[in-house]
């Protein structure tokens, strides 16, 4: 008796250890799929620039692929002169830094992504360095519905901080 007694707690005490981490594993949010730029939800970009269909800094339709480990954004856009560019980050889900290779040969991103203590929050922070100039850029990625995303960015630059809501619609 006296033996199976101790087996229970033994079990009981393991269950508490894992269970937890298994809920809040369960708890994050999964922010997978095809979304689509909604330009009537989000705000505009100072000076009207960077935010539309055609995949300005930060706008612009992507894929999103998540799995436990990694975060894979991968943005398609069409430049001035019609060419279609493809970018991929990849960034680590478990707070420790990712490099990326940055857009338009602008050198090497560095970025830190976490996660709220509720999981349902994900914010990424990002820094850029070229031509002499480091950028830093703190994207917070909240699901506000199933099927709606925004993403909230606020850059740091020279000319000081600008920040601006992107709202994204999953097809």
């Amino acid at each position: 008796m006296k033996n199976k007694v101790i087996g229970i707690l033994a079990v009981a005490v393991i269950a508490a250890f894992i269970m937890p981490s298994a809920v809040n594993a369960q708890a994050k949010a999964n922010f997978s799929g095809n979304w689509v730029f909604n330009a009537s939800k989000s705000d505009q970009p100072p000076g009207g620039q960077g935010g539309g269909q055609r995949g300005g800094f930060g706008g612009g339709d992507f894929v999103a692929k998540q799995d436990a480990n990694t975060l894979t954004v991968e943005r398609t856009r069409t430049t001035q002169d019609g060419q279609t560019v493809t970018t991929t980050m990849k960034y680590n889900l478990d707070g420790k830094e990712s490099v990326n290779a940055g857009m338009g040969g602008r050198g090497e991103s560095k970025s830190v992504a976490t996660w709220s203590a509720d999981g349902k929050t994900l914010t990424i922070v990002t820094t850029r360095s070229f031509n002499e100039m480091t950028m830093t850029t703190k994207e917070v990625w909240t699901l506000t519905t199933p099927t709606q995303l925004t993403i909230t960015t606020t850059t740091q630059t020279p000319n000081g901080e600008v920040t601006m809501k992107r709202v994204y619609d999953k097809k």
